[in-house]
């Protein structure tokens, strides 16, 4: 097939305009066109300039090794690169022991399915449950002020994942394409076809939740096991000659075991008493930076009219999001995260008497507000004290946070504009916080260490020169966001993806620090799976 890229079109362009610049580019006439892919769609919204949609085509046509000749030279068209996957084995006939997978959030996901479609029969424990039943045990907390610490928006099928804006778009190198596979299997399992071609696809909380549901079913259809309510509270290890050790299996809280010679570790960024466990165990593991800070919500619609303008509303470009970065005075980097139009903030806490915040979208994105943590980068020299000590800061700020807001999981918070002057905040504005279970207002001051306070404080006056109104006096701050990615790495060699000291341990995905996001821990969990799949064959 044949590549097109950069082909520019105006907004409310027609299906047949599409396919008559296609044939104006390539100087072809109609018969020679056989068919064409949209493989990638954009737009250009600079400011100024009308607006545009960027393509992306993989075309197939006569005589195609003419225009490549023709062509030779445009660095916009050419041959269409493989974008297929293709496994790197099948598992023997027989397997001493199944491969065991910690975890069944994206990263977990991808790695049983993968190896279940190459025949190694994967067994998943997951600590939480299965997707419905986590869900009504998250709106537990969200309307009841009622958490359970095993089946939240951290823990259960799906992962954190699950009650998020459900963004599929990442910035990691990808040259083997596995982000096309992640995609793939995702419109499979029933998401819509478009998230294969925007630029910035999402599904939503609602429809992952389906999906997820038809991927478990393909993995058990291929012999592999998903176990819920299964929390893993030791490795099994036998030392080796050389000096490492080699994992055999792992310990259940029930007392029970599992053996195996390649277990997946694919734990979510909160998966705090595995991290400790494995500490103590001798894994090694080295804190590394995260960062922290609040969720900001605005009308939507003046996110829309600032980024969009006349094109604000406009049914092909849905709701507007936004990506910004300041430098502050004091040396530290504020940055907008996870930024979710349209969407809420949501309690996103996993341990009993702490609050943390998160934000989700349903695929509408229709709710009034946008919302996007703003957040302090931080490193391992504000929390020294080992690897674990990120982990205690992070607890420390959520415990003081649910102090704030009243000791009763509801979220401290304060409007821009009295965060900006230093003031307490006594009551809302016209922006209606959508935090469940409610919110406290008062200062924010307290809940992050000064440096934080002051760097965003800098930022937001300064957003508010590339989006107006975003420092708007009633926007709202909400704490604390302090689970942006985990606080540590449990590090792993380069080549075979085992952790650097105990041999068939695969360190995966967010909570290992090796991704960030539905796509990347997609992405890491079939890299692992291939991994296991060639130790076992013996590549």
């Amino acid at each position: 097939m044949l590549r097109i890229t950069e082909l520019r079109l105006p907004l409310d362009h027609t299906p047949e305009e599409l396919t008559a610049a296609t044939l104006q580019r390539l100087s072809i006439p109609a018969s020679r066109l056989l068919s064409t892919l949209v493989f990638k769609r954009s737009y250009d919204a600079r400011k100024g300039k009308p607006m545009m949609f960027i393509y992306t085509l993989d075309l197939e046509v006569k005589d195609e090794a003419a225009l490549l000749r023709k062509f030779a030279d445009d660095r916009n068209i050419g041959v269409t690169p493989d974008t297929g996957y293709h496994f790197v084995g099948q598992a023997p006939a027989q397997l001493a022991h199944r491969p065991v997978i910690v975890g069944f959030g994206p990263c977990g996901l991808f790695a049983a399915l993968v190896l279940a479609q190459m025949g190694f029969k994967p067994i998943v424990l997951e600590r939480g449950k299965e997707v419905r039943e986590r869900t009504k045990d998250t709106w537990g907390l969200w309307r009841k002020n009622v958490l359970n610490p095993e089946s939240n928006v951290q823990f259960g099928e799906g992962g954190a994942g699950t009650f998020s804006d459900g963004k599929l778009y990442s910035q990691i190198k990808d040259p083997r394409h596995l982000g096309r596979k992640v995609l793939t299997e995702f419109v499979k399992a029933g998401a819509p076809e478009e998230i294969m071609y925007v630029s910035k696809p999402h599904i939503g909380t609602f429809r992952l939740v389906s999906m997820i549901e038809r991927m478990r079913a393909e993995i058990e259809a291929l012999g592999g096991e998903i176990r819920f309510s299964q929390r893993v509270t030791d490795l099994l290890l036998e030392d080796t000659a050389d000096g490492k050790k080699q994992v055999r299996g792992v310990r259940l809280a029930d007392g029970g075991e599992l053996r195996s010679d390649h277990v997946v570790l694919a734990l979510g960024h909160s998966a705090r008493d595995t991290f400790e466990m494995l500490h103590e165990r001798g894994v090694f593991v080295e804190a590394k930076p995260f960062s922290v800070g609040f969720r900001i919500e605005h009308p939507q619609s003046l996110i829309d009219q600032a980024r969009l303008g006349k094109y604000a509303g406009h049914p092909l470009l849905g709701a507007a999001d936004y990506k910004l970065v300041h430098h502050a005075a004091n040396g530290r980097s504020v940055y907008s995260f996870c930024m979710c139009p349209g969407g809420t903030v949501v309690a996103a806490t996993s341990e009993p008497n702490r609050v943390v915040t998160n934000g989700m979208s349903q695929y509408s994105r229709n709710e009034r507000n946008a919302n996007a943590g703003i957040v302090v980068g931080i490193t391992p020299a504000d929390y020294p004290g080992g690897p674990l000590a990120g982990i205690a800061l992070q607890r420390e700020l959520e415990s003081r946070a649910f102090e704030l807001g009243g000791g009763n999981y509801e979220a401290p918070a304060q409007l821009v504009g009295d965060f900006i002057a230093g003031r307490a905040s006594t009551q809302l504005g016209a922006v209606e916080p959508s935090y469940k279970p409610g919110v406290k207002m008062g200062s924010l001051d307290p809940s992050l260490p000064d440096y934080a306070i002051a760097a965003i404080r800098e930022a937001l006056p300064a957003f508010d020169k590339q989006i107006r109104g975003f420092a708007m006096h009633d926007a709202v701050l909400t704490g604390v966001e302090t689970r942006t990615s985990s606080p540590l790495r449990i590090t792993r060699d380069d080549t075979t993806l085992q952790s650097l000291n105990v041999v068939g341990l695969y360190p995966a995905g967010e909570g290992a620090g090796y991704a960030g996001g539905i796509l990347s821990a997609g992405v890491d969990g079939i890299k692992v799976a291939e991994a296991v799949a060639l130790s076992v064959v013996g590549k």
